[in-house]
C-alpha cells in the first residue's frame, strides 16, 4: 500500500481524511500512484495533471523522504520506502496571489 497525504483542498473534494492509501499494481512511480489515485477518486482527473501531457500541475509538488520529486520523470521509481508505505507521497499545493 502507497500512503498518499493530500492538500486540504484535495480532501474536501474526495470527502476523506489527509491520508489515503493506493494500492498499486507493479512498481510504485509517479504515474502509477496518480492512475490508481485518479481511478479511486475520478473527481481528481485532471487537477493533479494535465490530462493530455500528464505533467504535473504547475502549483503541486510532490515529496517523499525529505527528497523534492516534483520534477522526476512520471516512470521514476519511488523511493524504497514509500513503495513499502513506511514514508508516506506528499502532495503540497502551492499558494499564489498578489
Amino acid at each position: 500500500m502507497i500512503r498518499l497525504i493530500l492538500p486540504g483542498q484535495l480532501c474536501a473534494l474526495t470527502r476523506v481524511g489527509t491520508e489515503v492509501e493506493l494500492r498499486i499494481e507493479g512498481q510504485a512511480t509517479l504515474r502509477s500512484v496518480l492512475d490508481a489515485l485518479e481511478v479511486q477518486y475520478p473527481v481528481l482527473r485532471g487537477l493533479l495533471r494535465d490530462p493530455i501531457s500528464q505533467r504535473r500541475r504547475p502549483l503541486l509538488r510532490f515529496f517523499a523522504c525529505q527528497e523534492d520529486l516534483s520534477n522526476e520523470l512520471l516512470d521514476a521509481p519511488l523511493p524504497q520506502a514509500v513503495a513499502l508505505g513506511t514514508e508516506p507521497l506528499i502532495v503540497i499545493a502551492a499558494i499564489a496571489g498578489g
